[in-house]
């Protein structure tokens, strides 16, 4: 047996049925939709209709809230900003949130930059960002510097 004389086994495959391909088909006129109502017609989608039954994605519990506006906070991790201070893109010292977006180490702030504690940092740095973990704050002041936790600002803050 080569490759090229590999087959299925008889009845294995079986060819599709053409619809509405005229009368000697079996399927011609109205290709097997039955007469009239809204599964003949075309572009109705009722999958999800059960009959008048409790449809299953009602029946099932639901779990949980889904906050309809959460906050997003932009993430900065104390390795980067000792990486960033180290290559010299960032001066140590006092270092707030437009600094970070200035080097480039945040993109865009969202509701504010949140500080987490993964990595080292070394430098004795002053930190004002509207979030931290327990872990960055810990770290920062074991290296001599603070991290001031300030709110954010809002729109409606002014009025």
């Amino acid at each position: 047996m080569k490759l090229h004389e590999i087959r299925d086994n008889a009845g294995a495959t079986k060819s599709r049925k053409r619809i509405g391909r005229g009368p000697g088909s079996g399927t011609g006129k109205m290709g097997g939709r039955g007469i009239k109502g809204q599964k003949s017609r075309s572009g109705v989608a009722i999958k999800g209709y059960e009959g008048g039954q409790m449809p299953l994605y009602q029946r099932l519990p639901k779990r949980g809230f889904n906050v309809p506006n959460p906050k997003r906070h932009a993430v900065v991790n104390l390795g980067l900003i000792q990486k960033f201070i180290d290559a010299g893109k960032l001066q140590a010292g006092d270092i707030d949130e437009a600094a970070l977006i200035a080097c480039g180490l945040v993109r865009r702030k969202w509701d504010g930059v949140r500080v987490l504690a993964k990595g080292e940092i070394t430098a004795k740095v002053n930190l004002t960002v509207t979030g931290a973990s327990k872990g960055a704050v810990e770290a920062v002041e074991k290296a001599g510097g603070s991290i001031t936790v300030a709110a954010p600002v809002t729109a409606d803050a002014d009025a």
